[in-house]
């Protein structure tokens, strides 16, 4: 390792799994890194994600080849150890609402012509290829992802954070809000909590929030992001491996013999109060419940244990941003959608990008200047 890089030291804003994962890959390569979180360490979105990791349906082919390569670094970790019970592979079962075959048809021809595994299924093959699904559930057809799968990340936050510590990283947790220091043009470190952390470079990678922080640069980023919820049900005898994506519920399995759940239908009913906290109706949680429930072999009951509200970070034209901002130099962004299934690849692209100070290809369709 050059001493040039040895020497660079990176602020890092956000304790989820696009600024943790940033953070570990810089330390890999040998920069000094200090992380700056407001709350804790996955308190935001990265604690409560679905976290399918997929490159399905149809999307922009630069956004496809990075979830693959993101899906990639995730099997390289997997392979790694198989037994880790908050990363696994066992495919992924969509279908639409009875009366879309077509539809599904449709999608399930654009994946072959990507050549992205899809298997086009009749209700009562689902047993074949996945176990514990209720076949009735299903109305005219159904698709089976084989290579996909899904990841907790708060189990993998804390992975990282061990080789993070391991590798001497220095963690600043509940500073409240951070913003970018920049003098003569250029960032040189993060405020927090009265406090200045110099940097040769500074990463915003703090989810929804992202966007608010860049502002005061007179950079920006729009947003889309949604008030969403993740439901974590109490224990259950459990049956199914792959993650499930219908028009009522999105379920996978979870650590501890439990199940995440997540949808959209019911955004209407979460209220934000003026505080920054949000409530939703006891009520409403469990119907998520009773619609998972009808998704399962025997349809358990499942009662929920927690759940968790907050803002999903979406762009506002629903593509990743990744890179440096041109406006201020040695301050880039990491703000997208698909945190889960690009965590891995975006601290990788990113930290090359800073310590090598040369753009990635792969990134160059998701820079934040398109927006200007």
């Amino acid at each position: 390792m050059s001493s040039v890089v040895a020497s660079k030291r990176i602020a890092v804003i956000g304790g989820g799994i696009i600024g943790v994962s940033t953070a570990v890959h810089l330390l890999r390569q040998g920069a000094s890194v200090v992380l700056v979180t407001e709350k804790g360490l996955a308190s935001e979105a990265t604690g409560r994600s679905l976290s399918w990791l997929n490159s399905a349906g149809g999307r922009s082919t630069p956004y496809h080849l990075l979830r693959l390569a993101g899906i990639d670094r995730y099997r390289t970790l997997f392979a790694a150890d198989p037994s880790r019970e908050w990363l696994r592979f066992d495919g992924g079962l969509r279908w639409n609402e009875t009366g879309q075959r077509e539809v599904t048809e449709a999608r399930h021809a654009y994946e072959k012509s990507t050549g992205y595994d899809s298997k086009l299924l009749a209700p009562s093959e689902i047993a074949t290829v996945t176990p514990g699904i209720d076949e009735s559930a299903a109305p005219d057809n159904a698709i089976f992802n084989p290579g996909e799968g899904w990841v907790s990340l708060p189990g993998l936050v804390d992975f990282l954070l061990e080789e993070f510590h391991g590798r001497g990283g220095e963690l600043v947790l509940n500073a409240g809000k951070a913003s970018v220091e920049v003098a003569e043009g250029r960032a040189t470190g993060v405020m927090a909590a009265g406090k200045v952390y110099h940097a040769d470079s500074v990463v915003v990678a703090c989810g929804a929030a992202t966007p608010a922080v860049v502002a005061p640069l007179g950079v920006g980023i729009p947003s889309g992001s949604p008030v969403s919820m993740l439901v974590v049900t109490k224990p259950v005898h459990r049956d199914v491996r792959a993650v499930v994506n219908t028009p009522r519920a999105a379920l996978r399995p979870n650590p501890g013999n439990t199940y995440a759940l997540d949808h959209d239908w019911y955004e209407d009913d979460i209220t934000e109060h003026a505080d920054g906290t949000f409530s939703i109706p006891d009520a409403v949680v469990q119907e998520l419940a009773d619609e998972a429930s009808k998704l399962l072999a025997g349809n358990p009951e499942l009662k929920p244990a927690s759940w968790k509200i907050g803002y999903k970070p979406i762009p506002g034209d629903g593509q990743p941003v990744f890179g440096e901002l041109e406006k201020v130099p040695g301050c880039f962004v990491a703000f997208t959608h698909s945190g889960a299934t690009l965590g891995l690849i975006a601290g990788e692209l990113l930290s090359d990008e800073i310590l090598s100070g040369e753009k990635h290809p792969m990134l160059a369709t998701f820079r934040p200047e398109r927006f200007a």
